[in-house]
């Protein structure tokens, strides 16, 4: 039996909290190359060898003998780090910030204008109630006497029927609700008008903590974690006189829409998922058992689910929105948006959460305009045309591209460099396993449902063979696409793309530019799920969606652009057939 110290029993010594028990001795663990112990064999030359193929690097004989000398020290700091047991909340000392040194941005005024209403005056049907928009909602309340009591009913009995066919709620606050309501309505009668959102019942995103209720996280190792504080979202929230009917469901740990309790649903076709991980605030504000929700996005989250639903979905720069109080996937990448049924109401969710919080580092102070009848032809928008070739839903995004065109907006042909996009997918795999290392230290990983070799266990356990090195290698790529896209937005207001078109999908997430998601028209589709489609499967009718990608900060021009378009294209209204 080995006398030396493992690579092993050196890290397993700090996860368990024994690190600084473990003596360290230069050139032991050289010395043991033929020995074992009961943690596995010691390290050693050729244990070197073949881990340089999992990075990949190639060393000398007598580069790997060398490194050995003294390694127990490196592997005793690692355990004596994992001692610590850092929380999720806290962030690293590495903040990102979108805007690059020499890019000033103009402060804008916190001042939003909202659209005259379509419809005047309210229906009596319950349905054609809980689908109209925050605009409208609020136009009934302020003068025909309809209360965020009934309507807060009018969701809550929603929910009751149908967040089960949909697997689109984790939990449901129908007491808390009902007392914000009825809270919402005395303020109304006595002058206390919070704004566009007093009194509008929402769905909050199962990642953000509410006092004494249920954040899980989506995941089970967490699906009786109930949060001690209300999350500065929840708090801004309340403060404009929102009402909080429960806890929407997300894919686990903000990825897919496999939670564990089950899979979120389209409702335009209940047999295939939502996508995620956003996927219970798509789904619900889609079939209307809210008003507006509240989604998270660190690669797609918004987007993709949105798109999936036909729901208006919007991603605002990074740093607007305070992320404190809510899981941390990936402190340099998450970012808190509104899913709605339209850009306009997105604009009015946006107005309401804005603004800066000492308690997320990466907050930005910023204010924020929304005025719909801008003029358009002040406008350039960018775009390229191989972004829109092809058939299927192509031909939807040329038909948004061209009514966009007919606008009268400016446009500009753009591209970008040949790059490796797809590589910062790491980056983010890796800080998320930062963020749940103790998931996969004390093996809890295995409690989550979807194990698949794309789930996160696989991939934290993958990740940790990325070196420090190339971590800081991404790092700088970043940074360098970051200056490609600011160069393009020097000659560019806005760009119109199919949803995953050219990657800038990954890009605009890295380099924290908004985009605004919202539904351009319909086309039937065979299920869709995590394989691949059978296209000779029975057809359903869905919607798609189309983007529109801001520069920092000017969220305002997009919601502008994407309420014009909605007007246009005549489909925003629609709703799924077995949810009316």
């Amino acid at each position: 039996m080995s006398t030396g110290p493992t690579r092993r029993s050196l890290l397993l010594a700090g996860a368990i909290g024994a690190g600084s028990t473990i003596s360290s001795s230069s050139g032991i663990l050289a010395q043991t190359s033929d020995h074992t112990d009961d943690n596995g064999p010691a390290l050693s030359p050729d244990i070197v060898a073949a881990a340089e193929k999992m990075l990949p690097i190639s060393y000398s004989d007598a580069e790997r003998e060398q490194l050995l000398h003294g390694f127990e020290a490196q592997l005793q700091a690692i355990g004596q780090l994992r001692e610590q047991r850092l929380k999720n909340e806290l962030a690293p000392a590495q903040v990102f910030d979108p805007r690059l040194p020499d890019k000033k941005f103009t402060q804008q005024k916190d001042v939003v204008t909202i659209s005259s209403p379509t419809r005047k005056t309210p229906p009596d049907n319950d349905s054609e109630i809980a689908y109209a928009s925050l605009g409208e909602l609020g136009h009934w309340m302020r003068n025909y006497g309809l209360s965020s009591e009934k309507l807060t009913g009018i969701y809550l009995s929603r929910i009751q029927k149908y967040a089960h066919k949909l697997e689109s709620f984790i939990t449901v606050t129908n007491d808390l609700a009902m007392e914000q309501a009825k809270q919402a309505d005395r303020d109304m009668a006595n002058g206390n008008d919070h704004g566009p959102l007093h009194g509008m019942p929402y769905g909050l995103k199962d990642l953000f903590d509410t006092k004494g209720i249920k954040t899980t996280w989506g995941a089970a190792p967490y699906k009786n974690r109930i949060g001690t504080i209300d999350a500065h979202i929840v708090q801004r929230l309340k403060e404009s006189g929102a009402v909080l009917l429960g806890k929407t469901t997300c894919g686990a740990i903000a990825y897919g829409d496999i939670w564990f309790g089950g899979k979120t649903r389209n409702p335009w076709n209940i047999e295939e998922g939502s996508s995620g991980s956003s996927a219970g605030s798509a789904a619900s504000t889609a079939a209307a058992l809210c008003s507006f929700s509240i989604g998270t996005e660190t690669l797609g989250s918004i987007v993709s689910p949105s798109n999936r639903c036909g729901t208006t979905g919007l991603r605002p720069t990074f740093g607007r929105v305070s992320r404190a109080g809510g899981m941390a996937l990936c402190w340099s990448l998450d970012k808190v948006g509104p899913i709605c049924r339209s850009a306009e109401d997105t604009a009015l969710v946006l107005a309401a959460i804005n603004g800066m919080d000492v308690n997320d580092p990466g907050s930005l102070d910023m204010g924020f305009s929304y005025d719909p009848d801008i003029d358009f032809r002040q406008l350039t928008i960018g775009y390229n045309p191989k972004w829109f070739e092809g058939n299927g839903t192509k031909s939807l995004d040329r038909k948004v591209l061209q009514m966009l065109l007919d606008m009268g907006v400016s446009s500009k042909e753009v591209s970008l460099p040949d790059l490796p996009y797809g590589a910062l997918f790491l980056s983010l795999i890796a800080e998320s396993a930062a963020a749940f290392e103790e998931l996969t230290l004390s093996n809890r990983d295995d409690l989550m449902v979807w194990q698949e070799d794309n789930a996160w266990p696989n991939s934290w356990r993958k990740i940790r063979f990325l070196s420090a090195i190339d971590y800081v290698q991404l790092d700088r790529l970043r940074r360098k696409i970051m200056m490609e896209m600011n160069a393009l937005f020097e000659n560019v207001d806005a760009l119109i793309t199919p949803n995953f078109a050219a990657n800038l999908l990954t890009i605009t997430n890295f380099t924290g530019h908004p985009c605004l998601t919202f539904r351009a028209g319909f086309y039937d589709s065979p299920t869709r799920g995590n394989g691949k489609i059978d296209q000779t499967a029975k057809k359903i009718r869905v919607p798609h969606n189309i983007s529109l990608i801001g520069n920092l900060f000017e969220e305002g021009n997009i919601c502008a652009l994407g309420r014009a378009l909605e007007s246009k294209l005549g489909v925003a209204g629609q709703t799924p057939p077995a949810f009316s």
